[in-house]
């Protein structure tokens, strides 16, 4: 039977981002790709990703956490999710503060107020990282576009790993473009061997980016916080805006930091939990 049989679940979101949060940390096993894209059937609760916490592998570290998108791939980071984790376990144990372990890495975590910070580690720039197919020695600007040659409708992205892949494409206007209809076309592009998140970024001014993003196995989302990071990190490198920005994405606000000090992405905003619900065991049972 599977472990989602029967056990509560947190429907929550990030600005916006619809979040499912499952502590399995008192019991064995992985939940299955068949068994995410379960939860998000009609039938189930609908979500872009599903955030599991299962045991802690490492020392001072609160969960493991494995986290799914709708389409039952995997994620290594999420940064709206991660809000949304640090709120339920901080409220269950009156912490502040905690460090959680995901295939990206080790995020820390701490509430200030309403608001919930992520350190999302440092941003990663080199082709292999991101991870691209074909070598770019500077990744700012790669050459893909969609439409014709002498008239693309989108192209020219800046790339970065921040934990995923990230493509941004900078626009005049974010709702200008069939987000829907190029996301599926860029994200599976040839070019990028783990997919990619699809961002549209406008640049405000030096302080302010506005972004809609095609995230990656899940779809157009009306929030990614890795891509708001993305796009954030995209603009400094590029020299458009500065190291602190404010990143308004369709759900909402995040407060983007690029640190000078140790090149680590600070990401905030806030975490807003919905209703506590428990699986129905039939979801599972084919």
């Amino acid at each position: 039977m599977s472990a989602l049989a029967n056990h509560s679940f947190s429907k929550m979101n990030g600005i916006g981002n619809e979040i499912v949060v499952v502590d399995l940390r008192d019991k064995a096993g992985v939940v299955t790709p068949e068994e995410a894209r379960a939860v998000a059937s009609a039938k189930g609760v609908h979500f872009d990703q599903l955030m599991v916490l299962q045991p802690a592998r490492l020392a001072g570290t609160e969960a493991f956490i494995r986290i799914y998108n709708n389409d039952g791939s995997e994620s290594s980071a999420c940064g709206n999710g991660m809000r949304c984790v640090a709120r339920r376990l901080f409220e269950a144990s009156g912490q502040t503060e905690g460090t959680f372990e995901t295939k990206a890495g080790l995020l820390n975590c701490w509430r200030k107020g309403d608001l919930y910070t992520v350190d999302m580690g440092p941003p990663k720039f080199g082709w292999k990282d991101i991870p691209l197919a074909e070598e770019f020695r500077d990744t700012r600007y790669i050459e893909l576009q969609i439409g014709p040659i002498d008239a693309p409708v989108l192209h020219s992205p800046s790339v970065v790993s921040m934990g995923n892949p990230h493509a941004i494409f900078w626009v005049d206007d974010v709702d200008a473009f069939d987000l829907s209809r190029f996301g599926p076309l860029l994200e599976n592009h040839p070019i990028f061997l783990e997919r990619a998140n699809i961002t549209l970024a406008h640049i405000v001014d030096r302080d302010h980016i506005t972004i809609r993003t095609w995230e990656r196995g899940a779809g157009l989302t009306k929030a990614c916080g890795s891509a708001a990071c993305a796009a954030a990190v995209a603009a400094a490198r590029l020299k458009r805006a500065n190291r602190t920005v404010e990143v308004s994405l369709p759900g909402g606000e995040l407060g983007i930091e690029w640190r000078e000090r140790d090149d680590h992405v600070l990401m905030t905003g806030t975490a807003t939990f919905e209703y506590e619900g428990r699986f129905d065991p039939a979801l599972f049972a084919s």
